[in-house]
């Protein structure tokens, strides 16, 4: 039996199908363009109904792994290189491309916010550490292994208010000297976050599944940012081919990328996203968030992952910096995070967005 499902896990049978079917097609046991087995097939060899691996195409062909065609089945059609045409298929989009509104109920963050005044009473009055409060970097790090597949250790988390504070923090890190490629379209501050700190900014232009392979050939530039589940205004989400091409480009010119996530934990899908970082193993990847989207535009607290080799050059160069969210509002956040508040309000809205509400 070549697909195997473990009734006794806890994770459900499509995720299984998923994973052992991604592994196949990456390792080129189904080529690109080759024809996957067929719906029942699949579902006879590993023992179950064919729902769940209805369920596990839908995400492999949501991400880009494969592509339906009607009445021949399932192909594969992630490719290890990229060629220089962008693929004329359409993809379904997984997240609006304006901003989506998390309405997080006020009551849970009220009575949050009493309880953090009530427990932390005067430690509130102590000055944050400079890379954030320890409890609410042990948060993101125990939230991002279980929502994201992303492991990091809680110094590798620096928190700062918010997105636009941490590219210029970024820019101070890799220096000015360096050419920065930014998506276009894409979100204007992201360049003028990085002209303004004197860096030189190349925009590189955007195809249906992310930048397009003859601009990331042609650009000079060392760093990278890129939007990959979901990039405004374009709303184009990067596929599988695409990310693994991200990664290849850092690699070959010893640059780096920056992975601003801002809109994924809003998919639709049950499934988290595949992270650049976590695909990198975190090696030339920076990665960062905010809460801006899940909780409140009021809400100015993101944070920044940086890799192992980063940490040492950013307390040299930055490490001096005060954090630059008050420490209650950190401990709120660690409180929501911990609590599990945070997590069950996503699963709403997701829930909400896929009945289409």
């Amino acid at each position: 039996m070549k697909y195997y499902v473990d009734k006794t896990a806890a994770a459900p049978a499509y995720l299984q199908l998923y994973e052992q079917l991604r592994r196949d097609i990456v390792s080129a046991v189904y080529p690109y363009g080759s024809r996957l087995p067929s719906k029942r097939t699949l579902a006879a060899d590993a023992g179950v109904s064919v729902i769940p691996v209805e369920r596990a195409f839908a995400l492999l062909c949501d991400e880009g792994y494969c592509e339906a065609r009607e009445r021949s089945g399932f192909f594969a059609c992630y490719r290890e290189k990229e060629v220089l045409l962008p693929p004329t298929r359409k993809k379904p989009l997984r997240a609006a491309s304006h901003p989506a509104k998390a309405d997080f109920p006020f009551s849970v963050l009220a009575k949050t916010m009493r309880r953090v005044l009530l427990d932390r009473s005067e430690a509130l009055l102590v000055k944050s550490p400079n890379h954030g409060c320890a409890e609410l970097r042990e948060a993101i790090a125990a939230y991002l292994a279980r929502s994201c597949g992303i492991s990091v250790r809680p110094e590798q988390v620096i928190i700062g208010s918010g997105a636009e504070y941490l590219y210029g923090l970024i820019v101070q890190l890799l220096g000015a000297d360096r050419v920065y490629a930014i998506e276009d379209p894409s979100y204007d501050k992201i360049r003028r976050v990085y002209l303004a700190s004197g860096a030189a900014v190349d925009p590189l232009k955007m195809g249906a599944d992310g930048i397009r392979a003859a601009e990331l050939a042609r650009t000079d530039a060392t760093v990278l940012h890129v939007t990959p589940f979901n990039s405004f205004p374009s709303g184009t989400t990067a596929d599988a081919s695409k990310r693994q091409a991200y990664l290849r480009w850092a690699q070959a010119r010893n640059g780096w990328l920056i992975e601003d996530n801002y809109d994924a934990e809003l998919t639709v899908s049950k499934k988290h996203e595949d992270t650049l970082f976590a695909r990198s193993g975190g090696s030339r990847v920076l990665y960062l968030n905010t809460f801006s989207r899940t909780i409140a535009p009021s809400i100015r607290i993101g944070y920044l992952l940086l890799p192992d080799a980063l940490l040492k050059p950013f307390e040299q160069k930055l490490g001096f910096y005060s954090c630059t969210v008050p420490v209650y509002e950190q401990y709120v956040l660690a409180e929501l995070l911990q609590s599990g508040d945070f997590e069950r309000h996503l699963n709403r809205v997701r829930r909400a967005k896929r009945a289409g509400k």
